[in-house]
């Protein structure tokens, strides 16, 4: 039997890569991306799905951004060196990580984000790339990331296929939260 095709909040968790403060505005159309990652935060949230984040070398490059920040429970942020999440096994105790689905959002697409989706891939997961919630600052590189996503498997999406599949239905108060808060 193959995994659900479709995304299902009791099995999947949002993983925000390396929306840091440094490096976030060197991003093409970071304001309207940030828009979208935060989005996703409050409607897996609302949805009980977990949230993890992580920062690539904080040191140099700073915390993640304050507005996504605030949102995410003590314990839901990693550190770390390596460009994938994966490799840097940074994931492990974090929120939902052993969950069989991961949507991913975050910074840059062609390096952290493309390293850390094929390997979670490549490691069994289903992973879902929220493509307006991802960014690199040169536009292009984003583009070549997503083409290599898809040839490897990753499936691309949109945030709402992901919140639509989240509550998998209408006519419940989390359907009448969401929609009323979120789908304007």
């Amino acid at each position: 039997m193959s995994p659900n095709p479709l995304i299902r909040a009791d099995q999947s968790a949002l993983l925000v890569i390396d929306v840091q403060e440094r490096l976030l505005s060197h991003v093409h159309g970071w304001q309207r991306m940030l828009g979208h990652i935060d989005w996703l935060v409050q409607v897996a949230q609302r949805l009980d799905v977990p949230v993890a984040a992580t920062e690539q070398y904080p040191k140099g490059i700073g915390h993640t951004h304050a507005q996504v920040a605030e949102r995410l429970p003590a314990g839901a942020t990693a550190e770390k060196l390596h460009f994938s999440c994966v490799a840097g096994n940074c994931l492990p105790g974090l929120p939902g990580m052993d969950r069989l689905q991961v949507v991913v959002c975050g910074i840059e697409a062609h390096v952290c984000v493309l390293q850390t989706v094929l390997e979670l891939a490549a490691a069994g997961k289903q992973v879902f790339v929220v493509a307006e919630a991802i960014g690199s600052r040169d536009p292009e590189h984003k583009v070549l990331a997503l083409e290599r996503m898809r040839a490897n498997g990753v499936t691309l999406v949109c945030r709402e296929m992901v919140a639509f599949e989240w509550l998998g239905q209408s006519g419940t108060a989390q359907f009448r939260d969401i929609s009323q808060n979120f789908l304007k």
